[in-house]
């Protein structure tokens, strides 16, 4: 396993970009976890996309392959419980970690903050539900009519993004009831 730690984040944020971690992140990422407690690989997929609030769900197709590299180097071991594998770290598998604990805890605290991010957006574009179903159905029209809007808008020069701001700030001035 190599530092692959910053190919697939953009940015230097910790932000993945496209999804999904390199093999070594992921293999790390499992190693972290396994340390946590042993478990199968369908729970590491759980939680996973529990942690990072369902942004990153890797495949059983990517899980899978690297928990069987782990077994093979000696970083994991498997027992089986019937039909399924149990997954635990080694003794190699924890002093890999240990020397490289910094970059598994900045992938995973990076998954834990776009899970909550992620969880204000849900949470965000809730509202309007319980009262009236046409009145939320607008609502949720109306919040992807924004969000689309504004990924147009990624990129705009700083002129635009003022203009914009501005439009946004009168926006909630006024479904808050207040003067702009």
């Amino acid at each position: 396993m190599g530092h692959g730690f910053g190919r697939g984040f953009m940015g230097g944020e910790g932000v993945p970009g496209g999804r999904k971690l390199s093999s070594d992140e992921l293999q790390l990422v499992l190693l972290a976890l396994l340390a946590e407690q042993p478990a199968h690989g369908y729970e590491l997929i759980r939680i996973l996309a529990d942690r990072s609030g369902g942004f990153y769900t890797p495949s059983p197709g990517m899980i899978y392959p690297a928990l069987t590299y782990l077994e093979e180097i000696g970083h994991a071991v498997v027992s089986q419980e019937g039909n399924r594998k149990l997954y635990a770290i080694t003794e190699a598998g924890r002093t890999y970690l240990d020397a490289n604990r910094e970059q598994a805890t900045l992938i995973l605290e990076a998954l834990t903050r776009i899970g909550g991010r992620m969880a204000d957006v849900r949470e965000a574009f809730a509202g309007g539900e319980a009262a009236d179903p046409d009145a939320a159905d607008e609502f949720h029209q109306a919040g992807h009519a924004l969000k689309r809007a504004l990924m147009q808008k990624r990129g705009c020069t700083a002129t635009e993004a003022r203009r914009i701001a501005r439009i946004l700030d009168r926006a909630t001035a006024e479904i808050l009831g207040r003067q702009s």
